[in-house]
């Protein structure tokens, strides 16, 4: 399946906030997230993804290995993804480590999850904060075909729309890129 998704910059949290809370009962989630690659960046270099993900709720901790693969819209970049639980995050470390790859960036984020239906869709509304980044951002995903993906984003389009979210909004920045660029002293955000 094809994640489907789109992210913007918030420019009004408050009323995203209150328009999302309207749709569906919020779950707040801290995320911490290691992103591994290979050491010639092998991974990065035709845009796919690999990480490890715990992510801590009330009253539950989980963790999930992700892959994610090139893009196959690259307006928007949404990405195939494979995603697994995995019972012990301190084994899937070591063997990734084991396999040759190494963590390139580790970030926390604090995310406020809504899963809600909206233009016959099931779509995952996540209201992202990152402790080292300036602003609040909005991901709207769900998860299609590929053949379904550009009818996914204009339904993703018409419900951000109705979240307060305009196409001036969307950016494409990673938040790990952001996050290295703000370590390395090349980002004032």
């Amino acid at each position: 399946m094809i994640e489907a998704e789109l992210k913007a910059c918030v420019q009004t949290p408050d009323e995203t906030l209150r328009r999302l809370d309207e749709r569906a009962v919020g779950r707040a989630e801290v995320y911490q997230d290691t992103y591994y690659d290979t050491v010639g960046e092998e991974l990065g270099s035709r845009d796919e993804e690999l990480r490890v993900r715990t992510v801590h709720s009330a009253g539950e901790t989980r963790t999930v290995l992700t892959y994610k693969g090139a893009p196959v819209d690259e307006a928007s970049g949404s990405k195939p993804e494979h995603e697994t639980r995995v019972e012990d995050a301190q084994a899937v470390y070591a063997m990734l480590r084991g396999l040759g790859y190494v963590a390139t960036v580790v970030l926390e984020k604090r995310c406020r999850n809504y899963t809600f239906e909206a233009q016959g869709r099931q779509m995952l509304a996540t209201l992202v904060r990152v402790p080292e980044l300036d602003g609040t951002f909005l991901e709207l995903e769900t998860l299609v075909e590929e053949k379904d993906v550009p009818r996914a984003l204009a339904d993703i389009r018409e419900t951000l729309a109705e979240l307060g979210i305009g196409e001036a909004d969307l950016t494409r920045q990673l938040y790990t890129d952001a996050v290295k660029a703000r370590r390395n002293g090349l980002l004032d955000v």
